[in-house]
């Protein structure tokens, strides 16, 4: 086997999965037919919970230090202020980063790449993937390297991370049905002066569409990007001066252009992939799913595959579980994309329409009703839970199993386990949980069991931690917010989603669930030692 996983397409979606599987030992293959990195990219927001990832890779640092920290979005109607809805507030308690960090695909890429190499992986530019052809055990690829000669590779598994146009899709025989909208949009790098809130979204609406602000690092930098003009959007040779008119039309004539450095026009899909998966091929990010740019969602849901699928591929690689689990990835991910394409779909119908009803919605109402159902503290946070991505749940997900019901509003299986503040040792400070998680292994957390001995609850393998949480006033406050029943016990995927919960840790359930759900192999799969088991069950 020349590798074991080949990924196709080194942008933000082949990064991730190539970081998330040297982080466990593994050394991918990746290849990208372009000549380098992107120079200029459209994607520009990263959500929460891409950022709490980012945390556990070790790139937050760089990321922050890049990016321009968004924590407001505001609203103007026919160049009038209108609304401001307060991002970084809602989200306070909900995860370490309360905001939206504005950071191009391009800058996630360099981050992420240079993260690639310190594991001694490096993107082999210039490299095409020209065939493929499944056998039973492996894949046979054909590469068209740099110089214009072929080579052919055998890989375990293929990973299509290579856009809306992907080979990998296209060899496997997966449709792609869904259509382009009818609208041509720009963006745009500028410097620019005008009645814009520093340091947050703006969004402009109008009779025929919208224009959007987003905050970039530096003095006066903001990334526009809006609809074109319907005089100008058969034009093949356009330039942003031409369109600079219609902006401040509707932005009002205190906006100023000083600079452009960058200016191009596109149009949008909304597509999906009939299937993820083909035998040993898979397919991730916009090979897999491209939908409207409504509510900054694109990258980010591309980066969450790869985290998906990563920690599912690497067991299955290193002979730890069986390859059925990879089967789940599809099952988790297929429907994230569908309910993302029905959404943004409704949402930018109604953004981009061109009736006068949905002109008077954009101008009079939409942001009215925005501010006003962001008062609503449940409003407040479903909105942040769902632009942020922290809300996606896999809680029909063959993975996800509830041993006892648990009380109303306690966090479920397939969820991800909410952000907590714990003291994990008795006579320690609270630490941030999210980071004292390994999340290369599965976590059990074990709340309110204080007639245990931790001396036994220890695993017999080091795939799995154990985390008994000791009783305390403070970790009482902090379970009660979260709505955490004490007793309780959550059994944490690698991603941090919750696999297992229910109120007792029953060694026997947490083993069956380990074999039997997650597929892990022989002995070393089981947790406890059988001659712990009667203690475990003492409530």
């Amino acid at each position: 086997m020349d590798t074991e996983v080949l990924i196709v397409g080194a942008g933000p979606t082949g990064l991730m999965l190539a970081n998330q599987l040297a982080r466990r030992g593994l050394k991918p293959l990746i290849i990208d037919r372009h000549s380098g990195p992107a120079q200029q990219s459209r994607a520009m927001a990263v959500q929460a919970r891409t950022l709490e990832i980012y945390a556990k890779m070790g790139i937050i640092e760089q990321a922050l230090a890049l990016g321009a920290r968004g924590t407001g979005a505001n609203m103007w109607a026919n160049g009038k202020w209108t609304a401001r809805i307060p991002v970084g507030d809602i989200g306070q308690s909900l995860s370490p980063f309360p905001f939206v960090l504005m950071l191009g695909q391009d800058d996630n890429e360099h981050i992420m790449g240079e993260k690639l190499r310190d594991y001694g992986v490096a993107v082999q530019w210039n490299t095409e993937l020209i065939a493929i052809s499944q056998q039973s055990t492996h894949v046979d690829a054909t590469l068209k390297q740099p110089d214009g000669a072929t080579r052919k590779i055998t890989a375990a598994w293929v990973a299509g991370c290579d856009g809306s146009r992907s080979p990998v899709r296209e060899m496997s025989g997966i449709t792609f049905p869904g259509a382009p909208y009818e609208h041509t949009f720009f963006v745009a790098d500028t410097v620019a002066t005008g009645p814009m809130k520093p340091g947050e979204v703006n969004v402009y609406l109008w009779q025929d569409g919208f224009h959007l602000f987003f905050p970039m690092r530096g003095k006066d930098r903001w990334r526009v990007i809006g609809i074109l003009p319907k005089h100008l959007r058969q034009r093949d040779d356009l330039t942003f001066d031409e369109v600079v008119p219609a902006i401040r039309q509707e932005a009002g004539a205190a906006l100023s252009f000083v600079a452009c450095s960058w200016f191009s026009t596109y149009r949008i899909h909304h597509r999906a992939a009939e299937r993820f998966r083909s035998g040993r091929c898979f397919l991730l990010g916009d090979a897999a799913h491209i939908h409207s740019p409504m509510g900054a969602q694109g990258m980010n849901t591309g980066l969450q595959d790869a985290h998906n699928l990563a920690w599912k591929l690497a067991l299955v690689v290193q002979g730890r579980a069986e390859a059925a689990l990879l089967d789940s990835y599809e099952e988790e991910r297929l429907p994230v994309a569908h309910q993302l394409l029905r959404t943004t779909d409704r949402a930018f119908q109604l953004i981009v329409s061109d009736s006068w009803l949905a002109g008077l919605l954009r101008t009079r109402i939409i942001a009215r009703v925005a501010a006003r159902a962001m008062r609503i503290e449940r409003v407040r946070k479903l909105a942040f839970r769902t632009l942020s991505q922290i809300g996606i749940s896999y809680s029909k997900s063959s993975l996800s199993q509830t041993a006892v019901e648990l009380p109303k509003g306690a966090p479920t299986a397939g969820e991800r386990f909410p952000w907590l503040r714990l003291k994990l040792q008795a006579s320690n400070a609270a630490e941030d949980l999210f980071q004292k998680l390994d999340d290369t292994r599965i976590n059990l957390l074990v709340f309110g069991q204080h007639s245990l001995d931790a001396g036994k609850l220890v695993s017999r393998n080091d795939l799995v931690r154990v985390h008994l949480i000791p009783p305390d006033p403070a970790n009482s406050a902090e379970l009660a917010r979260a709505q955490i029943p004490v007793p309780s016990i959550y059994l944490l995927r690698p991603d941090g989603h919750v696999g297992l919960c229910g109120l007792h840790p029953e060694a026997s359930a947490i083993d069956r669930y380990l074999t039997e759900t997650l597929r892990l192999k022989g002995d070393g799969a089981s947790v406890f030692a059988a001659k712990f088991q009667p203690e475990l069950r003492v409530s």
